[in-house]
Parts: structure tokens; sequence; C-alpha cells
């Protein structure tokens, strides 16, 4: 009863919005077609209130038409739709629309969950002590102030407080919430902090004096401090703007599968999953929950137990699935969100139909679980073959990362192509591909009898000569003389740098391969029919 209330309700708004005729006849049908999508979005969210005993009244309230949706004619219409983290982000400030290829939602910053103005903020001071004596000190502490903080090391490390925040009692100094970045270690290990784990007597006030000349030192203190790892093809303003963007992680943690996990990364989920503590995805589809009882339902209901796509590898527990961004799109979205909790040096791209991503996984009796991935462009001009790469935290230290590399590689030689990653790689993206392209070159010169060139190398193992030449430099075994370089190593030198370069990792059997490289034409022509 309560189901067939919530539909005719909406229902009949929907019939309502169909009649009107505003400016003209194609404002109204567009309007009715939304309505339309309410009445399903409204009749969902009744059914699952049912089932759970919960007042469909409030579930009536709660829906809104940006709620994540399965259904691709919603998606096409109504709802954010989520990145592929290659290209640019163009003016993406508060309010601003990032750039792509397809309609999407306006991007808003997260509100900092429970901001409150300046003028309704009370100060008081209080007595602190610390490794610099006694100190009185104004509570609560403003944003841009900097102390030093304790960190998982049990050591206080000096910090810079990004955002604020108070959600219980704002008359109480001390239930001030702080996210601070640790001003020498990487922006994943931001978290938020009470006053419990600040010295106090560090603080560094950040003055306010001269208001008209503070925001012209603002920011230039924020090209200044703009963090450049992984950024080096964007400038210091572009650097200042992704980070003032993404400045504060909107999910703390995700479940997926049998693991919990932090996060590290802000992901431009949709607003309505903004604060949240945990996050729950299903392994296999990768839809994501607020509530464990949703994810609940989806198992229920959910048969399928691997990625969708082929399968193109598989040996003992490892498998390897190809997935068309332009088949299996809802898929490949969801997948985006989750790597962006990730990776903070990709930006924003809003179309994923120009790419296929390649999902690693360990296989057991319940199913395909989900390891890592690597994406490319179907046809890239500039010879990439890897877009983005992640190994999720969970399965990191295990040699799965060197082997998506590897993965990457092989996949160039069987099209008979001259490889190299997209850039900029992360710091850990970084330390993967030199750790992979040392112990290849080497080994390959090492088996060599007599001389070898550096053309032959990058034709033997499909990696770029300008890869090359630059690996090979940072271990000092290429000299440049009379015009070209040469290659000039000892033996033990060799060996001395394959100890260094770690351990091979998960190997790849290309023989257990079975894969057709992605024909542009083919599909081109029957596009065009």
């Amino acid at each position: 009863m309560a189901v067939e209330k919530a539909s005719a309700t909406a229902r009949h708004e929907g019939e309502g919005g169909a009649r009107r005729r505003g400016n003209g006849g194609s404002e109204a049908r567009m309007e009715g077609r939304s309505a339309q999508k309410d009445v399903d979005g409204a009749v969902l969210e009744a059914r699952e209130a049912e089932e759970e005993g919960q007042d469909v009244a409030d579930a009536s309230q709660r829906w809104n038409p940006w709620t994540w949706t399965t259904n691709p004619d919603v998606m096409r219409d109504d709802v954010a739709v989520a990145p592929e983290m290659h290209a640019t982000v163009k003016g993406a400030g508060r309010g601003k629309r990032v750039t792509g290829g397809m309609a999407c939602k306006t991007l808003q910053r997260p509100s900092g969950g429970g901001k409150v103005p300046q003028e309704n903020v009370k100060k008081v001071t209080v007595q602190a002590n610390g490794e610099e004596g006694e100190k009185d000190v104004e509570l609560p502490l403003e944003v841009n102030d900097k102390v030093k903080c304790l960190w998982k090391d049990g050591k206080y490390h000096e910090a810079k407080i990004i955002e604020r925040r108070n959600v219980t009692d704002r008359s109480d100094v001390h239930a001030w919430q702080y996210y601070v970045h640790y001003l020498k270690m990487n922006r994943r290990m931001d978290s938020w902090m009470t006053d419990e784990s600040f010295d106090l007597t560090t603080v560094v006030v950040e003055s306010d004096k001269g208001e008209k000349d503070a925001k012209g030192k603002a920011n230039k203190r924020k090209l200044e401090d703009a963090h450049v790892d992984g950024h080096e093809d964007m400038d210091p303003h572009q650097i200042a703007e992704h980070e003032e963007f993404t400045k504060v992680k909107n999910i703390s943690r995700i479940e997926l599968g049998k693991y919990q996990c932090d996060t590290w990364y802000f992901s431009p989920f949709p607003e309505e999953y903004n604060d949240t503590d945990l996050l729950y995805f299903c392994e296999f589809t990768l839809q994501f929950f607020k509530r464990k009882e949703q994810l609940q339902r989806h198992l229920r209901k959910v048969e399928m137990r691997h990625p969708p796509g082929d399968e193109i590898y598989r040996h003992e527990s490892l498998s390897m699935f190809e997935v068309d961004g332009k088949k299996e799109k809802i898929f490949c979205q969801n997948l985006c969100y989750l790597a962006k909790l990730f990776l903070d040096h990709k930006t924003l791209y809003y179309d994923v139909d120009l790419f296929l991503f390649y999902i690693l996984c360990e296989v057991d009796e319940r199913g395909c679980h989900i390891v890592g991935y690597f994406s490319k462009e179907k046809s890239s001009e500039e010879g990439y073959n890897l877009a983005c790469i992640l190994t999720l935290p969970s399965y990191q230290r295990k040699g799965y990362g060197k082997f998506l590399i590897s993965f990457s590689y092989e996949l160039s030689k069987k099209e008979g192509k001259i490889g190299t990653p997209e850039r900029p790689l992360s710091d850990l993206g970084a330390v993967s591909y030199n750790s992979y392209w040392t112990r290849v070159l080497l080994n390959v010169i090492k088996d060599t009898e007599g001389t070898i060139s550096i053309r032959e190398l990058s034709e033997l193992t499909c990696i770029k000569t300008d890869d090359i030449i630059s690996t090979l430099q940072k271990l000092q075994l290429i000299q440049y003389q009379r015009g070209q370089h040469v290659i000039s190593a000892a033996p033990e030198l060799i060996d001395q740098c394959l100890k260094s370069a770690g351990s091979e990792g998960k190997k790849v059997y290309p023989e257990k391969l079975i894969w057709t490289p992605y024909n542009a034409e083919k599909e081109y022509t029957a596009y065009r029919g």
C-alpha cells in the first residue's frame, strides 16, 4: 500500500510536469521525462523502505534525483558520471564545471563537515605544556595555523591545518576537529585530528594583518606550498587549484570484500556520499553503498562473481579481464571512483568510452576478487600503453604492481608496438617502473654476448628509448661518446644493480595470454554502418 501511494504521488507529479507548457513544448517534455525518472526512484526507495521496516514518508524525503543509479538512461541525464583519470581539470574550483566528454553535474568541494562562520566562533585562552615549556594558546585553532602533531610513529611532526569542523558542541573548544597535512609527507597521510594530538606550545598562528594584502599573500603561499610531486605537467596555479578542490578527503574508509582500508585522497563521488566514514563496495560489480544492509541486499541479487568483459589470462590463482569502457560503462565509472581514492597524481576526464580496463583478480571458490587494474587508451597517438595503474592497498607489497606493468608490455609485444606509460607517474608508480625497467634491461644486457644498441634493447623489450636512456643514466651504466649513447657496464656492476632493483614480483607467462589487439578501424567501420 505504501509503495502504491508513493508511486501514485510521484506519477501525478510527472503527469503535471508533462502538461505544463512554459516557454515551449520541448521544455515541458524535458520536465515530464525528469519527473518520470522521479517515479522510478520513488518506487524503488519505497520498496526498499518496506523491506527494512522503515517509514515510507521518511524514505521519500531522503531520496533525491542525484542518487547513484545503475539505470543507463538515468545516468545520461541526472547523475554525475565518474571520471577516467588521465586528462586535465580546467577551473576545478568551487562551483566550476569540470571539462569532459559527457554531460556532468557541477562538482562542489565538500563543506568541511560543519564548518562554522568565523563570527560565530568564540575564542578561549588555555595554558598548554609541551617541549617549549608553558604557553597561552587561543582555541579553537585557525585554518592555515601550523603546529606539531603526533603521527603513527609516536613522534611529533610539523603540520598545517587545512580545514576544521565542529559537529557536536560549538561551545566546547576541545570538541573541534582539525584536518592536518604533515608538511614533509605525502598528502595521503592527511587526516582529521583533535587538539589532544597537538603540542600546543608549538602553534604558529597565521597573521591576518592587512586584509587587502592577505589575499595576495595567501595566494602566493598556496603557490609556494603546492606539492609538485606527480604534477610536473601542471603549472603552480593549476596545482594550487587542484589541491584546493581536493584538499579534504570526503570518504574516510572503504570496505571491499573481506578488507577495510583507509582512503588516501579525495574522489568526486555524488554529493550525498560526502563525509561518509565507511563506504561499502560490492567487489564484483563495484557498486557502492552507505549502509551494510544495502550491500547485503545487493549481494543477494547479484549472480556475477567476476568482472564483466573477457578473461584473457589465467595462471593458477591469478586472472586478468579486459573490460571495454564503452560496453561496461557503469562498472568502469565505479572503478574510477574507487581508484581516485588512492590516486592523487591523475586529474579527471568524464568519458570512459575511449579506454580499455585490465582487471587483475585473485580467484578462489567464492569468485574473482579485484587486486588492481590498469587502463589504456584504445588508440593512443603518443604511444602510451598505460594510462592509470593501481594496486589496492590491501594487496600492495606482494609484487602485483610489477605484474601489471609487465602485463602492459606483453600487450605491447602482441601489438608489435613500443610503449611507455602516460605521465605524470605517482611516487609509488615511478618506483615500480624504475625497478621494472632496471631488471628487464639489465637481464637482457647480461644475457647478450657482444654489443647491443639502445634501439635493439627497445625492440626486444618494447620499452621506449627515452625510458631506456633515463634508466641507464640513473644507474650510471651509459655514457655519451662521439654523438651517441654507449652502454658501459662490468658484470659485477650489473649484478649489484639487479640486487638493488628489488624482487621480480609476480611473473607473467606470455603463453597463458589469449588476446586479440583492439581494432579501432573495425569499430569505426561498424559505427559508420
